[in-house]
Parts: C-alpha cells; structure tokens; sequence
C-alpha cells in the first residue's frame, strides 16, 4: 500500500471528517476523497463510511488505523534518528504525565536533561492515565506516565511498551486532631465517615481498599484536584486517600497524613515499541527513572 495514502487516510480516521482532514493537510476535499478511494482500492475493502457528520471507520478501517499509526510513529522515529545524528543528540519528545507527576517528577527529569543534553526539547501535556495511553497509542505522544493500583497494570495494545517506574505509597489523610489519627486501626474509624474519592481508577482503589476493612464507603465528593481534596479534609468535610505523590506536591497544614498497610499506587512509563529507537525518548525514559529512583532513595 501507498504510504502518503496510509497517512493521509490516518488523518482522515483521527479527526472522522475528509472535510476536516483536507483543512489540517492543506488540501482539497475532493483530493483527499480521491486518495481515501485509491487507499480501499488497494485494500480490497471499503475503509469508512461516509455519512452526513462525517466518517466511521469499518472494521478493516480500524484494523489499518493501527498500522497507520505504527507507520507514523516509525516515520517520527526516522526523523529523530536523523536529527540526532547531525546534531547530537538533538529532537524532541512529546511528554504526557497526570498532574501529580507533572508537579514532582517531570520537572527534575527535565531539568536533568537540559543540563546533560542542551539539544533536546521536551514537550509536556498533563493528562490523566486514560487519555495520556490514548495519546501514545494514536503516535500523538511519545511517552506517558502513569499509574496504577493493586497490581492492575494499565491496559495498553500490543504495539506498545510499558516500562515500570515506582511505587507510590498511598496515605491516608483526616482533618488535623481527628480521632483516627491515633487509633490503632484508622480505616475502622472511619466507616460512617464522609469520603472525598478522585478518577474513577482511583475511587475504585477506595472503594476495594475500605471493603477490606469491612464497609463501604460513603463518598460525598469527587474531584481529581489533589488540593481540593486537602482543602475539603482540613474544612472536615471528608476523609480521602491520596498518593505520596501528591501530598509531595501540595500539603495543607491543617490536615494529618497516616500511612496504611495497603498495596502502593504503580507507576508506568508508556510508549510504542518504536519510540525506544529515538534517542530523545530514551534519554527522557532513563531521566526519569533516575529521578524516580533518587526519590525513593530520599524517602528511606
């Protein structure tokens, strides 16, 4: 199959429009549609269907999207190759962490690597973990950090890497002079207790995590800003668990942190298997191990 028409058909099946596909490109709808029909010519089988908002993909669409996106990926790797080669090192790595991670550990890795390598030029996005995957599966982000709990790895396609990170202790935190904070057994304290949960990976964390201690919990609040949610439990309107990580980042003075015997929240760096081949991706990869290795170090 024709590369050009591989990607130009990429296009069309990222933003589900040959109208809006021909405006990104810079070109005439009727051309890209010409390209579109030579591309299923070639396949064999129709590749989208046309309706009057746009496009869907079929299945055979869906299934070349994902060697549409690998090709891109390669392509951004040659190119990566190549700078790095008559510069040193040069490029760029497109970065997407959650925010916590874009509070803490990003900012040392990259300050890492512009004294170690002046030449490269990172790129950061924060996004929580499911769109930050989604980026990396779609060839719009190099490399991701994300998080996990109990054990339960991101989902990720077979074209992609995922590279452990750390650990992240997860605490658990009440208003300042709260009685479960010198309890013995903290969580058992807090079964009729108002709770503040986060993302849905993380109010499920809370929800198997209070089931191990015998209840359900009682969650009044959501929110996924991990200063809210301190402001929330200083105001004694809620108790939550929070990741060490975040609690790194901001700490209200009017709250009191209690660690608990529970399995730590993961953390992941994801990227495509391709991306390992750019020297940019992999100096940023071994940056922030060696940031997350120097901040375990500093816990102990």
């Amino acid at each position: 199959m024709d590369t050009h028409r591989l990607l130009i058909f990429r296009e069309v099946a990222r933003t589900a429009s040959i109208a809006a596909a021909a405006r990104k490109l810079g070109w005439t709808q009727p051309a890209v549609s010409q390209h579109l029909r030579q591309l299923e010519r070639q396949a064999g089988l129709p590749l989208v269907i046309r309706h009057s908002r746009g496009i869907r993909l079929t299945e055979a669409g869906t299934t070349l999207l994902r060697h549409a996106d690998a090709i891109a990926t390669r392509l951004h790797a040659a190119e990566e190759d190549m700078a790095a080669l008559a510069e040193l090192s040069a490029g760029t790595v497109r970065l997407t962490a959650f925010p916590s991670a874009c509070a803490i550990l990003v900012p040392s890795a990259m300050t890492d690597l512009a004294r170690r390598h002046p030449g490269l030029e990172i790129r950061l996005a924060e996004c929580e973990p499911p769109e930050a995957a989604r980026l990396v599966a779609a060839g719009e982000a190099d490399l991701a950090v994300l998080f996990s709990h109990d054990d339960r790895p991101p989902d990720h396609g077979p074209d992609l890497r995922l590279i452990p990170l750390a650990d992240d202790p997860v605490r658990l935190v009440v208003p300042a002079g709260h009685p479960a904070a010198t309890a013995a057994d903290p969580l058992a304290r807090l079964a009729s207790t108002p709770w503040i949960a986060g993302c849905p990976s993380c109010a499920a964390h809370l929800t198997r995590t209070c089931a191990a201690a015998g209840f359900t919990p009682d969650i009044r609040h959501s929110t996924d800003d991990y200063v809210v949610v301190q402001n929330l439990v200083a105001r004694d309107l809620g108790v939550a668990l929070l990741p060490q990580l975040a609690l790194d980042a901001y700490r209200h003075p009017d709250v009191h942190v209690l660690p608990l015997e529970i399995t730590d929240r993961a953390l992941h760096l994801l990227c495509h298997r391709e991306a390992l081949r750019i020297p940019a991706v992999t100096q940023a990869v071994r940056a922030l191990q060696q940031t997350a290795t120097a901040r375990r170090r500093a816990r102990r």
